[in-house]
This record gives C-alpha cells, sequence and structure tokens, in this order.
C-alpha cells in the first residue's frame, strides 16, 4: 500500500494512475472537499493533518511500501514531516512536483517568503489584490491593513471560516473576493480592472495551480506583481511527471 499525500488540482489524477497500475493507495488530504473529490474517483481516503510520528504509525499499522508525496508546493511542514517518517520508518520517499514555470517581465517581483512580500506590498502601497488564500492571511493583514493610500483586497475560498477570520483581522467585506476557481486570464483581468489593482501578490504553485492566468492577466493589464518563490526543501526522488513516478514504484516496489 502506498501513502499519498495529496494537496493538489493534480493530485487525483496521479492518484488514479497509480491505483490503476495495481498499487493500493492510502490518500491523506486536509479537507472535505479534497477528500469527497478522491472518494469519488475510488481512493481510499483520510481527512486530517499528519505529524511525522502519524505516519510513522500508519506505515506501520498498514503495512505502508513507500511514501508519494503530491502535497502542495507551499505545504513545507507536511512534506517535511513526510522525509523524517519515511526515514525513521526505512521506506522510500518520492516526491511528485508541478514544473516551475518561467517568467521573464520587469514588472515582476520574486520574493523569497510570504513575509518579504508583505513588507515589500506595503512599501508600494496602492491598490493590493492578495491571491495566496486564507491560510497567510494575517502577515498581509498586520502590513497592509488600515495603511495610510493603500486598499488591500484579500481573494479566496467562499467559505465561513475565511470571512471570519476576514472580520477579525478588520478586513471590510467591499475588500473580499471569494470565488471558488480555477479562475481563466479573461476573469482574472476582469476583477483586476473592476478594482483598480495596481499590485497583485501570488506564490509558484505551478501551472496547475493557475497561477498562469493570474501573473498573465496582471502583465497585460501593467500591475507590479509579487511572486512568492516555493520553499527550498532538499526533496528525495523528485519527479516532474507522473510517468516518472510510476516508473520508480514500479521498478523498486512490489505490489502487494
Amino acid at each position: 500500500m502506498i501513502l499519498f499525500l495529496a494537496g493538489t488540482s493534480d493530485a487525483r489524477e496521479l492518484a488514479i494512475a497509480i491505483q490503476e497500475a495495481g498499487f493500493p493507495i492510502l490518500a491523506s488530504v486536509v479537507t472535505v472537499s479534497a477528500a469527497k473529490s478522491l472518494q469519488e474517483a475510488g481512493i481510499n481516503t483520510r481527512m486530517g493533518r499528519l505529524t511525522a510520528a502519524d505516519m510513522i504509525g500508519l506505515i506501520r499499522y498498514k503495512r505502508i511500501q513507500a511514501i508519494v508525496d503530491a502535497s502542495h508546493p507551499f505545504a513545507e511542514e507536511a512534506s517535511k514531516n513526510a522525509l523524517q517518517a519515511a526515514e525513521s520508518a526505512n521506506v522510500p520517499y518520492i516526491r511528485y512536483e508541478r514544473e516551475l514555470q518561467q517568467y521573464d517581465d520587469g514588472k515582476l517581483i520574486i520574493v523569497r517568503d510570504y513575509e518579504a512580500a508583505a513588507k515589500l506590498a506595503a512599501e508600494k502601497r496602492g491598490v493590493i489584490m492578495l491571491t495566496t488564500g486564507s491560510k497567510t492571511l494575517e502577515i498581509f493583514a498586520k502590513e497592509l491593513a488600515g495603511l495610510e493610500n493603500t486598499r488591500f483586497i484579500a481573494r479566496m475560498l467562499p467559505r465561513i471560516d475565511n470571512l471570519e477570520k476576514c472580520a477579525a483581522l478588520g478586513i471590510e467585506q467591499k475588500n473580499i473576493v471569494a470565488m471558488q476557481g480555477p479562475f481563466s486570464k479573461e476573469l482574472n483581468k476582469a476583477l483586476y480592472i473592476h478594482y483598480g489593482v495596481t499590485l497583485m501578490i501570488t506564490k509558484e504553485s505551478g501551472k496547475a495551480g493557475s497561477v498562469d492566468e493570474k501573473i498573465d492577466a496582471a502583465l497585460e493589464c501593467g500591475i507590479e506583481t509579487i511572486l512568492i518563490a516555493r520553499p527550498a526543501i532538499q526533496y528525495q526522488n523528485l519527479y516532474r511527471s507522473f510517468a516518472g513516478v510510476l516508473n520508480h514504484l514500479q521498478t523498486r516496489l512490489t505490489i502487494e
């Protein structure tokens, strides 16, 4: 059995491909929507965050043969826990991650982390649209909320807990865009124009994460963009394609 950490839109298709290759899967996700999507595809799924100790326990109890980490590129803690668990339990660790995109434009600024992005945005001011979700909203609200000559617009999933977080941070309803993606380039452009955005903040989550549509739309509108780089993690057995992951499993493991 494979312990499969799913955290991206393309992870579902990889899980299906692995299972169709004959390897039973236990998928681990952190959201109800992700669990439902995998279960509808016939994938055995559990929900909730896992510590390294939790993973080690699952490896022993479920006789896990390998960990396939297809978590989000910014789920740094999940990947580090998986690496630690695989080493401790002496099972292979395989990482699947989307291709890095290449951009070449003077209005695109790449920064190392959320904190650097928030501080740079505070220096630039203007109408700022944050498209990195709600998880790190506090970092940006601390720097931008109430800042003079600045309108801070938060774009996120339409969930009750997200709206409650905005209220707690003092982000007004008129500055919340609660919508479920994916967003086309045209819709991104329409939102930027509607709000008069002068600065957009996003993260390098890969083509399947629709970052291209965000950035291309912003650059076509002449909007300066801050791109947060992926965390620098020393992965083992890193593959950018489904074929690489499948080949690794098929050549190294025996189907039980």
